[in-house]
């Protein structure tokens, strides 16, 4: 059974962007499945490294397209990923580092983050988009 499940009430109705969420979700299930089964370190660290490179090349792209069509919480929403990328970058150097070690804590923490952020601060996004025959 997976830890997240994909649901239709966070599709945001942008297909690219639906395809990278439900990407993530898959990045998220993957890491925790790895802790769960006792993965070796190096195995889990890459799987944390992976989701935290496509969680980056994801904001990216919604970011272009909030810029190139003028989106008004462009620099909210920003904000928003840029403390989620400092705050995976600390946890990365932490497990890198031996001084914490993943666990289902980082799981939950990750799979609350990306719900919430896809239910609350991307769902604002979506209505702008779709007026604008963005899918």
């Amino acid at each position: 059974m997976s830890f997240l499940k994909w649901d239709k009430s966070y599709e945001t109705g942008i297909k690219r962007f639906d395809g990278q969420h439900q990407k993530l979700v898959s990045l998220i299930n993957d890491l925790n499945e790895g802790m769960a089964q006792g993965k070796g370190k190096e195995i889990v660290g890459r799987v944390l490294l992976e989701l935290i490179n496509y969680t980056k090349e994801h904001f990216s792209s919604e970011e272009e397209l909030m810029q190139q069509y003028n989106y008004p919480g462009y620099l909210v929403h920003k904000a928003e990923h840029d403390r989620l990328v400092k705050e995976a970058g600390a946890l990365m150097e932490k497990h890198q580092s031996g001084a914490m070690s993943l666990s289902i804590e980082t799981s939950t923490f990750l799979k609350k983050w990306l719900t919430n952020h896809i239910l609350v601060v991307d769902k604002k996004y979506s209505s702008f988009f779709l007026d604008k025959k963005i899918n």
